[in-house]
């Protein structure tokens, strides 16, 4: 892509109603644009790297067995009327009332949605279990929306909801879900720590949530320094394997963490070694409930057993704030001079440099150069635009791309482009018939490095 054809509206200066680094960014590296308090238009640099977030999250759910269906955006009041959360969700629910005179809400969650489903399909023990999951759109009418993506009004979610026919297979499909979450961060180039967690508005008697760490993180968080030794992305698990699934949940449990609500520090000091002891802040990207017969049982949804009777389903439901994940990897993943996208989400892969451009060598070898690695499947911004390298290196840091090759005529003259490692500042002349090469070696050595790189930064406490 040749940023002369691209949509990139980038800001010079910090704008004035950006109170955290992800919405200055996003806003500065012309990612969103805010239509009204909390709710933004997604311009495309932006919407790459959500639709980068959106596929990693739908493979991991499909890898777990989940199956994914689209549910829609407004909802009726009545069902939510039998579940009892109509009136006792509050002023975050936005409620509408068509020309028809019927109540509806646009939906902040799905579990009564979801749930009349299954009880109008799903009549014998023989169909289940079933996890149905979509990625839309939802709205929680916020008093105060702040923090851009973090905190606004509208977002993009994922949820899952699971329904088995015993409590043990309802636990099974929490640990399943549980696990998957630890495979999907992993893939997404980041560590979220597994916290359990009050329950709120949704219910239930099991929950955790999964924090990443961030210097401006919302919660205060307490954890065992072992959770950084581990190897998140050796996940490779038969979801079918009850015992082995089992063995992975206990293993991330066992180890203490809490946020500042949970937090024991008697348990705490008790459980881990002085030196081992961290403390920070954290945000959250992931919440899951297992909540038995809560809304089965108002909303009808059961089947018969094998023994011929009745039983309510046991639910659980499944949350990946989308949208949220974006800014929360800005803040985790950041710099005086702009983003440090990990690989896995970045907008594009690899940004090209011209510095002279209108110089027949310069733009001959670049656009080479830029067809080439698309041609290898790589995803290229080529900078082609008429203006001061000075410019051309800002902007480039600003939007953080993972690596940038940057190619001008006394480099030329040698045969080489100059390859800068975003994340790491390492800068190294390879010649050009080799940068592709080069890269494809360079991102499995660099694996990893950004994030780690963020984790030393927490001390002990």
């Amino acid at each position: 892509m040749r940023l002369s054809r691209y949509f990139l509206p980038v800001l010079r200066e910090d704008p004035k109603e950006a109170e955290i680094v992800s919405h200055r960014l996003m806003l500065r590296g012309g990612m969103i644009r805010q239509e009204a308090a909390g709710i933004y238009s997604w311009l495309p640099l932006g919407l790459r790297v959500l639709k980068k977030i959106e596929n990693i999250v739908r493979r991991e759910m499909d890898r777990a067995g989940a199956l994914e269906m689209l549910m829609p955006t407004l909802q009726p009041a009545d069902l939510w009327r039998r579940s009892g959360r109509y009136d006792d969700y509050g002023k975050e629910m936005l409620r509408i009332v068509d020309r028809h005179e019927r109540d509806l809400l646009y939906g902040p969650t799905n579990e009564e949605m979801v749930t009349d489903i299954v009880a109008r399909f799903v009549q014998s023990y023989k169909q289940l279990p079933l996890n149905l999951y979509h990625i839309q759109w939802k709205f929680r009418d916020e008093i105060r929306p702040r923090f851009g993506v973090m905190r606004g009004r509208e977002f993009l979610m994922k949820d899952a909801y699971s329904f088995d026919l015993t409590r043990e297979d309802g636990e099974h499909a929490y640990n399943r879900m549980f696990v998957a979450y630890l495979r999907t961060y992993a893939a997404l180039g980041l560590k979220a720590i597994p916290m359990r967690a009050e329950t709120g508005p949704i219910g239930g008697n099991l929950s955790h949530e999964f924090l990443i760490l961030a210097e401006t993180g919302e919660s205060q968080v307490f954890f065992d320094a072992a959770f950084h030794e581990k190897d998140w992305a050796a996940f490779d698990i038969d979801y079918d394997d009850r015992a082995a699934v089992a063995r992975v949940v206990e293993e991330f449990t066992t180890m203490y963490a809490a946020t500042e609500e949970m937090h024991d520090n008697v348990k705490f000091e008790q459980q881990v070694p002085e030196g081992r002891r961290v403390s920070g802040r954290g945000i959250e990207v992931g919440h899951i409930f297992f909540f038995g017969d809560k809304y089965t049982r108002p909303l009808g949804a059961k089947v018969l057993g094998p023994d011929g009777k009745e039983v309510y389903l046991q639910s659980g439901s499944y949350g990946i704030g989308v949208s949220r994940l974006v800014g929360a990897i800005i803040e985790a993943s950041h710099d005086e001079a702009g983003i440090v996208w990990p690989e896995p989400v970045a907008p594009f892969q690899v940004g090209i440099i011209n510095l002279r451009q209108g110089d027949a060598a310069c733009d001959s070898a670049c656009e080479g150069l830029h067809d080439a690695l698309e041609k290898a499947g790589m995803e290229v911004l080529y900078d082609d635009a008429s203006e001061r390298a000075g410019e051309k290196f800002a902007r480039m840091d600003l939007i953080g791309l993972p690596w940038q090759v940057i190619i001008g005529p006394r480099g030329l003259k040698d045969g080489v482009a100059e390859v800068k490692h975003r994340a790491t500042g390492a800068r190294e002349n390879v010649g050009l018939e080799q940068v592709g090469a080069y890269l494809a070696e360079s991102w499995r050595a660099h694996e990893g490095m950004v994030w780690q790189g963020r984790l030393s930064s927490y001390g002990s406490r």
